[in-house]
């Protein structure tokens, strides 16, 4: 197994502790606790690891966009990762749009595995966006369905993303018409009603859900004939 720097799932801090590997890891912690105390006992979960290679494969990807080319080379040469950031910065773009809280029930090696093969398992890594846990089983017949699809399904769009914290958003994908229209109405009545585009939006969605329920009809505008 490749060497992970053992730091803390909630704080990645790569000067606490020199890189060891994650079996080390593991261990250590589990020595840590029972020097505390015996009763207390606990080893390190699968969460634990799994969240720790999330967390760091993020702050990695944060230092190299935000560290100058040298400095960065720099960081790697103290840890010792020359050559072995990519495969964390691979798992860093794949799941960009997840909290490591989110794989708390998914074991490390499938995140390697997914993480690395990611145009491989890209079905799978979306369709996990719709889930409100995920989980190893979960993965596992995702990912068995990738490799014996039945037949060619188009690609379901999925407006859903999340947030650090575990939870979910709806994001609309943008709106291209050559007249503009959407959106020259959606600014019109946002600037003349004072409300915000999320508000107008989930109002028109449920008018057009009370009108397919028939909860709501449309009444055709009759004239009144002459002298009348």
């Amino acid at each position: 197994m490749t060497p992970m720097p053992g730091v803390v799932p909630t704080q990645v801090n790569h000067q606490a502790i020199a890189p060891s590997k994650l079996e080390q890891y593991i261990e250590l912690k589990a020595e840590e606790n029972n020097r505390v105390s015996t009763e207390d006992y606990a080893a390190p979960t699968l969460a634990d690891v799994t969240k720790t290679i999330v967390h760091y494969a993020f702050w990695l990807a944060e230092q190299k966009q935000k560290l100058p080319l040298q400095e960065y080379k720099k960081l790697l040469a103290e840890l010792g990762w020359q050559g072995e950031e990519k495969r964390y910065l691979k798992i860093a773009a794949a799941f960009g749009k997840f909290s490591p809280e989110d794989f708390a029930q998914v074991e490390p090696r499938t995140i390697y595995q997914l993480g690395e093969n990611s145009k491989k398992y890209q079905q799978v890594i979306e369709r996990l966006l719709d889930l409100r846990e995920i989980t190893q089983e979960t993965i596992r017949t995702l990912t068995k369905k990738a490799r014996h699809p039945q037949g060619k399904r188009p690609e379901k769009p999925s407006i859903w993303r999340r947030t650090k914290n575990g939870g979910r958003y709806c994001q609309i994908p943008p709106i291209h018409e050559a007249a503009e229209q959407t959106g020259v109405t959606l600014q019109r009545m946002m600037d003349e009603e004072g409300l915000s585009a999320q508000y107008i939006v989930a109002d028109a969605i449920a008018l057009r859900q009370a009108y397919q329920e028939g909860r709501l009809v449309r009444v055709e505008e009759t004239k009144c004939p002459p002298g009348k």
